[in-house]
């Protein structure tokens, strides 16, 4: 089975482009065995091609198997041609894309979307073990409905400093300025159950490299990082900007992330808030590159991201409990 298949670089040559259900067969081929297909149980790589059936069967312990096993397409009866332009779209629309609009697109039920959506933003989630290092904006956000759309009753029990994080959740950002060997800043972000020192503390150590340099707000939970980093703090009581210091790198990502939950997803579960954070972390970080570029990086994250609906939903943590 050939392998050759050069990827389209705009979303009308994606979309007939992988029209052609060989093609889309043959390009997810290409990126899930580089080396040329094997056996996903004995790991042999004598095996054939069934064309009528488009899966293959091993030669040595007889398995049949399809392109799909092993990535975030298992068992998913949609075929390829609606999974890569919907991976297209998602990975290039800058404010996100909803659930809604990916159902009319492709003639699938809003659910069905949704699913897939919550698929391909798990295989965008970056992994990586370098550590971040020159110098880094540390700050912390809330993801949530507005105080002003609580209930009155509700809302005057609340004093003006607990408004800001009622019911919201907090969500842990760290962002590379530009260096000299970069092409721009680059940012990791992870939801957290609170901001309390021992967790924002900990995500620092994990993700930034001893004798950085740290800028952060004036919070009391990045008190005691200067052990470590070189660290400052810009009070927004007092200034936004001091010189260098100052978290407005990081601030810009957390306005984008909530533009998109705010402006196109309206309406986001914490249980899920994760993948969307992942989802902007990802096209941030690939900003400078261009679609083609994009949906490429996106795709090779489809490997070993398998997400079940039980999963998804949380049905196994309620059986488990």
């Amino acid at each position: 089975m050939k392998t050759d298949i050069k990827p389209p670089t705009t979303l009308l040559e994606a979309v007939t482009y992988f029209a052609d259900p060989g093609v889309a067969l043959r390009f997810v081929a290409n990126l899930r065995w580089p080396g040329g297909a094997e056996c996903p149980e004995c790991l042999s790589k004598n095996v054939a091609f069934l064309e009528t059936r488009r899966i293959w069967k091993c030669r040595e312990c007889r398995r049949q198997f399809s392109a799909k096993v092993g990535t975030i397409f298992e068992d998913s009866p949609i075929p390829l041609s609606k999974w890569l332009p919907a991976m297209w779209l998602i990975a290039n629309c800058k404010n996100g894309i909803s659930s809604y609009e990916v159902a009319r697109a492709l003639k699938v039920t809003q659910k069905t979307a949704w699913f897939m959506m919550h698929r391909i933003r798990a295989a965008m989630a970056s992994e990586t073990f370098s550590k971040m290092d020159g110098i880094v904006e540390a700050d912390e956000s809330f993801v949530g409905g507005k105080a002003w759309n609580m209930h009155g009753s509700k809302l005057a029990r609340l004093s003006k400093r607990r408004r800001g994080g009622y019911a919201k959740t907090a969500v842990m950002g760290l962002l590379q300025r530009k260096g000299p060997k970069d092409k721009h800043s680059t940012v990791r972000a992870t939801v957290t159950k609170t901001v309390r020192k021992q967790p924002l503390q900990s995500n620092i150590r994990e993700h930034v490299a001893p004798g950085a340099t740290v800028y952060t707000d004036a919070l009391p939970s990045y008190r005691g990082l200067a052990e470590q980093y070189a660290h400052d703090v810009v009070n927004h009581a007092e200034t936004y900007v001091r010189g260098n210091v100052h978290t407005n790198g990081i601030e810009n990502f957390w306005s984008l992330l909530k533009r998109a939950i705010n402006g196109t997803y309206v309406s986001v579960d914490p249980f899920h808030l994760n993948r969307y954070v992942a989802e902007q972390v990802f096209r941030f970080n690939e900003r400078a590159t261009n679609d083609a570029t994009r949906f490429m990086k996106a795709a090779i994250g489809i490997i070993g991201r398998r997400l079940t609906y039980d999963d998804l939903t949380g049905a196994g943590l309620q059986s488990a409990g």
